[in-house]
């Protein structure tokens, strides 16, 4: 069913699509959010224990800061509370239940689908985010493992894995966190580590360390650079020595923030091994030739962004995002945004907090000349 034509149709009610209707409302641009399950279906998603990483004045969406009294890390739970009060509070367009399959430019609009109905809008906006596609490695063997293999995003909460043998693979913040928080039930833990990480205290003397980093950011890079490599080295000293670290610079790099993992494996109760390179009948084999048993794998291999439903009508970059000019508009289609595909160590939710007035500045802008 054709559902009509609105100025903008936004992909996404997470973060980043509310953030941009509440943008779009603040300037009475015609907009529809499109949303295939429930508002912040991602973060319903994530595991219960999870918590963010970055302090609550700079994790909040535009138009509605944290309280005083709410933590200065928000948990997941409360997170979830925040957007549902914050698509609630501004009543936005927002249609959810609403899956879009396909969009692709039809007459000089887009045409966008879902599997009921089509919209077709003047600029498209998409939203969506990361969690949405998960990525699955193929591994050699894995058919023959009689445990189970699931990615993180189908991990919930710690008790299930009692008394289980469990191998996390990859050392991101959400294979750090989850195998320091099994290393509590199961019978043993052990997490592959491909490469090296960086880590990065989660604060400095009470301090947010995002908000020393956006900081230190603003120096000149001749700066910057052997500030942070000095407190890199000195962390460097207090870290187990079966953690693998990283030559690269925080600068550069997503940091595994907070020491929940390093402190596991400094008492034991977390082992290292390097990557997986197949799975035997029993478990897993490694790259240094070694295999170990185990009843559970859990896959942090991370997430791509989820921008198939624009088919091959977008080149995507040596990380899977979209090539943008700057960093919300499309090298490819025109009147295409990407907002909530910035990721770096500030936080996805930083970059929200900047790219979201943006995106509506620059709608405001192509409209206007539209009308001309």
């Amino acid at each position: 069913m054709d559902r009509g034509c609105p100025a903008v149709v936004v992909v996404g009610a997470g973060p980043a699509g509310l953030a941009v209707s509440h943008e779009l409302r603040s300037r009475d641009i015609e907009h529809v959010v499109l949303e295939r399950g429930m508002v912040g279906r991602s973060w319903r998603r994530y595991y219960d224990g999870l918590v963010l990483h970055t302090g609550r004045h700079l994790s909040s969406l535009p138009g509605r800061p944290f309280r005083r009294s709410d933590p200065l890390f928000i948990p997941r739970t409360q997170f979830i509370r925040y957007l549902d009060d914050y698509a609630a509070s501004m009543a936005g367009p927002i249609e959810t239940g609403s899956e879009v399959v396909a969009a692709r430019r039809e007459d000089g609009r887009w045409r966008v689908e879902t599997g009921t109905d089509v919209w077709r809008a003047t600029v498209l906006v998409v939203a969506t985010g990361l969690a949405s596609s998960p990525v699955v490695p193929e591994f050699p063997g894995e058919e023959e493992f009689r445990g189970r293999i699931r990615h993180s995003i189908d991990y919930r909460r710690p008790e299930e894995f009692a008394g289980r043998e469990v191998l996390v693979v990859g050392a991101g913040n959400s294979g750090g966190e989850i195998a320091a928080e099994l290393a509590g039930v199961a019978a043993g833990v052990t997490i592959a580590i491909r490469s090296g990480v960086v880590v990065v205290a989660r604060e400095i003397a009470g301090i947010p360390s995002q908000y020393l980093g956006m900081l230190i950011r603003r120096l000149p890079r001749a700066l910057a650079g052997p500030l942070v490599s000095a407190v890199t080295r000195r962390r460097a000293r207090q870290l187990p020595a079966a953690l693998p670290l990283s030559t690269a610079s925080p600068l550069d790099e997503i940091p595994l923030i907070g020491m929940h993992l390093p402190d596991a494996i400094a008492a034991g109760r977390v082992r290292v091994r390097p990557a997986v390179v197949g799975f035997t009948t029993d478990g897993a084999r490694f790259a240094d030739g070694s295999e170990a048993p185990f009843d559970e794998v859990i896959l942090a291999t991370g997430f791509r962004a989820a921008i198939d439903l624009l088919g091959d009508g977008v080149r995507r970059d040596q990380g899977g995002f979209a090539r943008r000019t700057g960093r919300i508009v499309s090298a490819d289609a025109p009147d295409l945004l990407f907002v909530g595909h910035e990721y770096d160590a500030s936080g996805g939710l930083v970059n929200i907090r900047r790219d979201a007035p943006a995106a509506a500045r620059w709608i405001v802008d192509r409209l206007a000349a539209a009308d001309r």
